[in-house]
């Protein structure tokens, strides 16, 4: 297992998930304290995990908890996991609930599928049909980074293109930087240099064509 000790942190390597999609698993850094006796604990802190584990114990003590732990911190949070990822009609049902809450409920889609793995795209969306389509290879990341997704495609039924005013929209939800960042250490440990157009400050490619299809990219 690729970690680090305090002071260090791993970058994500890549796992499959059950239908066959590489995953990028979390950065992970072990803290040793003195104080610490028996216990052994973990946390998110931004997109790395920490475990924080007794000074006394060995490497091999080490890795065994560092295992475990991610099994239980994984565990823990699939019973939160988002409900959207369930069927079309909830991943429907959570954009109206991010509409309201983020973009004043202006932007109303008139439907919202899961479709399968796209080759550039993580979403995309047809203003002129009010239609959202999200990736499958977002069905195994955190609920706050699906919701990021969502809340952008959401903002192009309002603002075509990645402009300013487009912006200030998306980055209403607070987790939008943090959202960006791990999407685009996901895309780039499995490999599929999604938003990797070099010709975009913001990592997003503005593929609002002439069909008025918009994309993130992100």
């Amino acid at each position: 297992m690729l970690f680090t000790r305090t002071g260090g942190v791993c970058a994500p390597r890549v796992r499959r998930a059950a239908y066959g999609e590489p995953v990028a698993e979390p950065r992970v850094e072990v803290r040793r304290s003195r104080r610490r006796r028996r216990t052994v604990s973990a946390y998110r802190e931004g997109d790395t995990v920490v475990v924080l584990i007794p000074a006394r114990m060995t490497r091999a003590e080490e890795e065994h908890w560092v295992a475990e732990m991610l099994r239980r911190l994984d565990r823990s949070e699939s019973r939160r996991r988002s409900p959207a990822r369930t069927s079309d009609a909830a991943l429907l049902l959570r954009c109206r609930e991010l509409s309201g809450r983020y973009l004043d409920g202006r932007a109303v889609p008139l439907g919202v599928r899961w479709v399968p793995p796209m080759r550039t795209r993580w979403a995309s969306c047809t203003p002129s049909e009010r239609t959202i389509r999200v990736s499958d290879r977002l069905r195994e990341v955190p609920a706050w980074v699906l919701d990021y997704v969502l809340v952008h495609e959401l903002t192009h039924l309002l603002v075509p293109g990645h402009g300013p005013d487009f912006w200030e929209l998306v980055r209403r939800y607070p987790r939008a930087e943090r959202a960006i960042g791990f999407l685009e250490g996901l895309s780039a440990a499995a490999g599929w240099n999604i938003g990797a157009d070099p010709e975009d400050a913001d990592g997003v490619r503005d593929e609002v064509a002439e069909n008025g299809e918009a994309a993130c990219d992100d």
